[in-house]
Protein backbone atom coordinates (compact mmCIF):
# COMPACT_ATOMS: atom_id res chain seq x y z
CA UNK A 1 0.00 0.00 0.00
CA UNK A 2 0.93 3.51 -1.17
CA UNK A 3 2.50 5.94 1.56
CA UNK A 4 -0.59 7.77 2.87
CA UNK A 5 -0.23 11.31 4.95
CA UNK A 6 -2.70 13.22 6.67
CA UNK A 7 -2.04 17.02 6.43
CA UNK A 8 -3.76 17.81 10.09
CA UNK A 9 -2.73 17.60 13.25
CA UNK A 10 -6.58 17.30 13.92
CA UNK A 11 -7.23 14.34 16.32
CA UNK A 12 -11.12 14.46 14.80
CA UNK A 13 -9.35 13.81 11.39
CA UNK A 14 -6.68 11.33 12.28
CA UNK A 15 -9.94 9.42 14.54
CA UNK A 16 -12.44 9.68 11.30
CA UNK A 17 -9.83 8.51 9.05
CA UNK A 18 -8.30 5.42 11.74
CA UNK A 19 -12.14 4.32 10.90
CA UNK A 20 -11.80 3.58 7.42
CA UNK A 21 -8.99 1.18 8.45
CA UNK A 22 -6.03 2.84 6.58
CA UNK A 23 -2.53 3.24 7.94
CA UNK A 24 -1.60 6.58 7.77
CA UNK A 25 1.31 9.20 9.00
CA UNK A 26 0.51 12.58 10.42
CA UNK A 27 2.14 15.88 9.27
CA UNK A 28 0.66 19.38 9.60
CA UNK A 29 1.82 21.86 7.35
CA UNK A 30 2.12 25.58 8.38
CA UNK A 31 -0.20 27.98 5.68
CA UNK A 32 -1.49 31.29 5.57
CA UNK A 33 -5.60 30.73 6.76
CA UNK A 34 -6.35 34.36 6.08
CA UNK A 35 -9.78 34.72 4.41
CA UNK A 36 -9.82 36.34 1.24
CA UNK A 37 -12.24 39.63 0.59
CA UNK A 38 -15.36 38.26 -0.83
CA UNK A 39 -14.51 34.86 -0.82
CA UNK A 40 -17.10 32.05 -0.02
CA UNK A 41 -17.23 29.91 2.60
CA UNK A 42 -16.88 26.78 0.27
CA UNK A 43 -13.70 28.44 -2.08
CA UNK A 44 -11.88 29.11 1.39
CA UNK A 45 -11.97 25.64 2.58
CA UNK A 46 -11.14 24.08 -0.68
CA UNK A 47 -8.40 26.18 -1.13
CA UNK A 48 -6.94 25.55 2.06
CA UNK A 49 -6.93 22.18 1.85
CA UNK A 50 -5.68 22.54 -1.77
CA UNK A 51 -3.13 24.28 0.39
CA UNK A 52 -2.49 22.48 2.95
CA UNK A 53 -2.07 19.13 -0.05
CA UNK A 54 0.74 20.77 -1.67
CA UNK A 55 2.73 21.85 0.98
CA UNK A 56 3.11 18.18 2.38
CA UNK A 57 3.96 17.38 -1.45
CA UNK A 58 6.60 19.33 -1.70
CA UNK A 59 8.39 17.83 1.70
CA UNK A 60 6.62 14.13 0.71
CA UNK A 61 6.71 14.07 -3.01
CA UNK A 62 5.78 10.61 -3.41
CA UNK A 63 2.94 10.24 -0.30
CA UNK A 64 -0.79 10.11 -1.09
CA UNK A 65 -2.16 13.05 0.57
CA UNK A 66 -5.13 13.78 1.84
CA UNK A 67 -5.82 17.54 3.72
CA UNK A 68 -9.24 19.23 4.89
CA UNK A 69 -10.28 22.08 6.08
CA UNK A 70 -13.30 23.10 8.04
CA UNK A 71 -15.43 26.50 8.63
CA UNK A 72 -19.30 27.23 9.18
CA UNK A 73 -20.91 29.22 6.76
CA UNK A 74 -24.04 31.68 8.31
CA UNK A 75 -25.45 34.58 6.19
CA UNK A 76 -21.95 34.43 3.98
CA UNK A 77 -19.86 34.31 7.16
CA UNK A 78 -16.99 32.03 7.41
CA UNK A 79 -17.05 31.45 11.05
CA UNK A 80 -13.54 29.53 12.07
CA UNK A 81 -12.45 28.72 15.65
CA UNK A 82 -12.75 30.85 18.24
CA UNK A 83 -9.94 33.30 19.67
CA UNK A 84 -11.88 33.73 23.01
CA UNK A 85 -14.82 33.45 24.87
CA UNK A 86 -15.83 36.51 24.10
CA UNK A 87 -15.92 35.54 20.00
CA UNK A 88 -17.45 31.95 20.53
CA UNK A 89 -20.63 33.84 22.36
CA UNK A 90 -20.34 35.74 19.15
CA UNK A 91 -20.80 32.82 17.28
CA UNK A 92 -23.06 30.68 18.56
CA UNK A 93 -25.53 33.88 18.88
CA UNK A 94 -25.31 33.89 14.90
CA UNK A 95 -26.35 29.84 15.19
CA UNK A 96 -28.53 30.32 18.10
CA UNK A 97 -32.17 28.92 17.20
CA UNK A 98 -31.16 28.61 13.37
CA UNK A 99 -29.66 26.42 10.69
CA UNK A 100 -26.24 27.44 9.23
CA UNK A 101 -24.06 25.29 7.11
CA UNK A 102 -20.72 23.37 7.88
CA UNK A 103 -18.42 23.17 4.65
CA UNK A 104 -15.24 20.97 4.52
CA UNK A 105 -12.43 20.82 1.48
CA UNK A 106 -10.73 17.61 0.81
CA UNK A 107 -8.25 17.57 -0.96
CA UNK A 108 -6.55 14.13 -2.26
CA UNK A 109 -3.03 14.24 -4.09
CA UNK A 110 -0.10 12.58 -5.32
CA UNK A 111 2.70 13.30 -7.10
CA UNK A 112 0.89 13.56 -10.62
CA UNK A 113 -3.09 14.38 -9.68
CA UNK A 114 -5.11 16.53 -7.25
CA UNK A 115 -8.41 16.06 -6.71
CA UNK A 116 -10.27 18.27 -4.55
CA UNK A 117 -13.91 18.22 -2.96
CA UNK A 118 -16.38 20.41 -1.19
CA UNK A 119 -18.99 19.03 1.16
CA UNK A 120 -22.07 20.97 2.65
CA UNK A 121 -24.00 19.70 5.83
CA UNK A 122 -26.48 21.81 7.35
CA UNK A 123 -26.98 21.42 11.17
CA UNK A 124 -29.77 23.39 13.38
CA UNK A 125 -29.08 24.43 16.46
CA UNK A 126 -31.29 25.27 18.96
CA UNK A 127 -31.61 28.49 20.93
CA UNK A 128 -28.92 28.66 23.36
CA UNK A 129 -29.20 30.71 26.56
CA UNK A 130 -26.31 32.84 27.77
CA UNK A 131 -26.42 30.09 31.06
CA UNK A 132 -26.20 27.47 27.88
CA UNK A 133 -23.08 29.10 26.56
CA UNK A 134 -21.12 30.11 29.73
CA UNK A 135 -21.61 26.59 30.94
CA UNK A 136 -20.25 25.28 27.35
CA UNK A 137 -17.24 27.68 27.23
CA UNK A 138 -16.46 26.24 30.64
CA UNK A 139 -15.90 22.67 29.41
CA UNK A 140 -13.07 23.33 27.13
CA UNK A 141 -14.51 21.74 24.52
CA UNK A 142 -14.90 24.78 22.07
CA UNK A 143 -11.26 25.67 21.84
CA UNK A 144 -10.11 24.87 18.61
CA UNK A 145 -13.02 23.78 16.89
CA UNK A 146 -15.14 25.63 13.98
CA UNK A 147 -17.60 27.29 14.81
CA UNK A 148 -16.47 26.81 18.59
CA UNK A 149 -18.93 23.16 19.13
CA UNK A 150 -17.88 19.43 18.72
CA UNK A 151 -21.58 18.01 17.25
CA UNK A 152 -19.20 14.52 18.13
CA UNK A 153 -19.18 15.78 22.47
CA UNK A 154 -21.30 17.95 24.51
CA UNK A 155 -22.64 19.73 22.06
CA UNK A 156 -25.00 17.52 20.55
CA UNK A 157 -27.31 18.30 23.14
CA UNK A 158 -27.80 21.49 21.47
CA UNK A 159 -28.65 19.87 17.99
CA UNK A 160 -31.84 18.43 17.21
CA UNK A 161 -30.70 17.12 13.36
CA UNK A 162 -28.70 17.61 10.59
CA UNK A 163 -29.35 17.22 7.14
CA UNK A 164 -25.89 15.97 5.23
CA UNK A 165 -22.86 13.89 6.57
CA UNK A 166 -22.44 13.53 10.42
CA UNK A 167 -18.65 13.35 9.54
CA UNK A 168 -18.17 16.16 7.84
CA UNK A 169 -19.67 18.17 10.70
CA UNK A 170 -16.96 16.31 12.92
CA UNK A 171 -14.37 17.37 10.17
CA UNK A 172 -13.78 15.10 7.64
CA UNK A 173 -16.38 13.32 5.29
CA UNK A 174 -15.70 10.03 5.31
CA UNK A 175 -17.47 8.72 1.92
CA UNK A 176 -15.91 11.59 -0.01
CA UNK A 177 -12.89 11.50 0.79
CA UNK A 178 -12.98 7.64 0.13
CA UNK A 179 -14.42 8.43 -3.28
CA UNK A 180 -11.45 10.52 -3.79
CA UNK A 181 -8.54 7.75 -2.89
CA UNK A 182 -10.20 5.46 -5.30
CA UNK A 183 -10.11 7.93 -7.56
CA UNK A 184 -5.93 8.08 -7.01
CA UNK A 185 -6.56 4.37 -7.02
CA UNK A 186 -4.90 4.28 -3.11
CA UNK A 187 -7.85 2.12 -2.17
CA UNK A 188 -10.00 -0.29 -4.09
Amino acid sequence: MAHIILASSSPRRRELLQQLGLSFDIYSPDIDESVREGESVAAYVERLARAKADAVAERYPDAIIIAADTSLGVDSEILGKPESKQHAIEMWTKISGRWHDVYSGVCVRTKDEKYSIVVRTQVEFQILSAADMESYWDTGEPLGKAGAYAIQGIAARYIPKIQGSYSNVVGLPLYETVQLLQTVKALN
